[in-house]
């Protein structure tokens, strides 16, 4: 299994030390950070969603138009868009970009931030929404007739055209987050990709030994993605300068803006924390520093070092299963170009040594 590489492209740059710009969408910025991830190597860029930020298949559409090669992995919270028409969607995204399209659905593990968009189900019931919601994305976009009928739980249509289908045979790729009981569920039913954030070696262990258990249910097997923001510079020491400097940088913007601790509902940013709670630094290079002043707030955890050293680590997590790696910077567009440069380029050779060698 070959290895994969995906950045988190946004509408403008901004992150927990930058201070987001008064423009919503920089048209500039996307097309520069685009062509930086595809000339760097990257396999494919996130497009994440947000409540209060653009549409993200008209972000992902525009970043697109100034590439050739470059997958976007589109977040997608089921139930703000009906099934029918997010098909249609997805497969159009698809045959515009050549075949580059794929779908992150996230049910989501806010409940403030669900309400923001009319969402008012609880979180179980989010999940057994999700599941119905995908398995009718997989069924217009793959079953041979014109049309499709339904009736379940939270959707009844009758008559759904099948006639735009994906580029790609026989659907884009599913991915799927979630850390919780429910969500490990309905990803070993559905996703191709199961996407996980930067976790200890033995909690990546747990979770996937579970996941693997659903998907024997449905005589399936889900690949693994580990979500990071790898700190580099050329000595280790000024790798951990860096991380300290971007830890009291999250102080201090945190401070002005008036924020205290996150109680993270989601599964998710609780493992984080959990794992947190044994130290700053976990097995040979994870750093919780960002994770526990923000509470776990989305992917937060880094892996710190030389590029040899982080691209080591990252092969760490290979050997455990982990075949995508879903990275990103706190300086994000000067990051993407460094990861392309050295990171991406180490890891790959790595990877292939380390099988080669096994396969000796």
């Amino acid at each position: 299994m070959t290895v994969e590489f995906i950045g988190m492209i946004h509408h403008r740059e901004a992150s927990e030390i930058i201070p987001p710009p008064p423009v919503i969408m920089d048209r500039g910025y996307i097309r520069d950070f685009a062509q930086a991830a595809e000339d760097g190597g990257f396999d494919k860029v996130l497009v994440g969603y947000f409540s209060d930020g653009p549409d993200g298949f008209l972000v992902a559409a525009a970043a697109a138009a100034h590439t050739d090669r470059l997958g976007f992995l589109v977040a997608h919270r089921p139930g703000f868009v009906a099934p029918t028409l997010a098909a249609r969607k997805f497969a159009t995204l698809d045959q515009i970009t050549g075949g580059r399209a794929a779908i992150h659905v996230i049910s989501g593990g806010d409940d403030t931030d669900q309400f923001r968009d009319g969402d008012t189900l609880a979180k179980e019931e989010r999940y057994a929404r999700t599941d119905e919601y995908v398995s009718i994305l997989k069924r217009i976009w793959t079953e041979p007739g014109p049309t499709v009928d339904h009736d379940g739980r939270f959707y009844r249509f009758a008559g759904a055209s099948t006639a735009q289908r994906c580029v790609q045979q026989p659907r884009i790729p599913i991915y799927f987050g979630g850390a919780s009981t429910a969500a490990i569920a309905v990803s070993a039913k559905h996703a191709d990709v199961y996407a996980l954030w930067g976790e200890t070696h033995d909690q990546v262990r747990e979770i996937t030994a579970r996941l693997r258990a659903e998907a024997a249910k449905h005589d399936r097997t889900v690949r693994v993605s580990l979500s990071l923001r790898p700190i580099l510079a050329p000595t280790e020491d000024e790798a951990w300068a860096r991380a300290e400097s971007i830890k009291q940088r999250i102080i201090e913007r945190r401070a002005a803006a008036g924020l205290g601790p996150r109680n993270p509902a989601n599964e998710g940013s609780k493992r984080l924390l959990a794992a947190a709670a044994g130290g700053e630094r976990l097995d040979k290079r994870l750093w919780m520093g960002a994770a526990l002043l923000t509470g776990a707030s989305g992917n937060s955890t880094s892996l710190v070092g030389t590029p040899q050293q982080v691209a080591e680590a990252l092969c760490d997590y290979y050997d455990l299963g982990v075949t995508t790696f879903l990275i990103r910077g706190f300086n994000p567009l000067a990051d993407n170009i460094a990861y392309g440069h050295d990171l991406l380029p180490l890891t790959r050779r790595l990877i292939q040594e380390r099988t080669a060698a096994r396969a000796a």
